[in-house]
């Protein structure tokens, strides 16, 4: 095995240890810090299969846009952020069955796919960053803008949500300081 391969594997072992810390923590929080470090493994793995471009899409859209929206989110939503007795339901096994069987079809279905396919990395520059760049932003502009505004989208709705109940939102909740204005008359004066 060469180091590049030990390296990849290294990667790809980081990563399938971080996806399960991510779905079996009990913290949000914690959850969001590890699914930074799934995504920035798999980030190095397109590096060491010379994807570069993929790679930092990966560590700029994914880490740098998605998981920071779900901290923000969580952060402004005032959601509950540890373990909640309500929330956790009894089908812990089932859910791990059917992640199980999902990921043993989709392993099986891509294995099978490919099992034939050579791409030679090293050919020339159809696979350079370069060569890809060039692609995405003259082919592919349509899905990255759509992909911004979806991710605008998502920011604005965080920010709905978390203002629901401020006076002044638009809410039907009364202000903590209604009160307080509505004892205060015409005929009263200021101190």
């Amino acid at each position: 095995m060469t180091g590049v391969e030990v390296l990849f594997l290294l990667l790809g072992a980081v990563a399938v240890g971080a996806a399960l810390l991510v779905v079996s923590t009990r913290n949000l929080v914690h959850a969001a810090l590890w699914l930074v470090v799934t995504l920035g493994a798999v980030a190095g793995c397109y590096l060491l299969l010379t994807a570069e471009l993929v790679a930092w899409v990966q560590v700029f859209i994914y880490v740098g846009a998605v998981v920071v929206l779900l901290l923000f989110g969580l952060m402004l939503t005032r959601a509950p952020i540890g373990y909640s007795a309500e929330f956790t339901s009894g089908n812990r096994w089932v859910g791990a069955g059917v992640a199980g069987a999902t990921a043993g079809v989709l392993v099986t279905v891509v294995g099978q796919a490919f099992q034939d396919a050579y791409i030679d990395v090293h050919a020339g520059v159809a696979g350079s960053a370069g060569a890809m760049g060039s692609a995405v932003f003259r082919f592919w502009v349509l899905p990255f803008e759509a992909l911004s505004v979806l991710l605008l989208a998502a920011l604005v709705g965080a920010i709905v949500l978390s203002r629901g109940g401020t006076p002044g939102a638009g809410t039907d909740q009364p202000s903590v300081a209604a009160p307080e204005r509505a004892g205060a008359g015409a005929g009263e004066g200021e101190r």
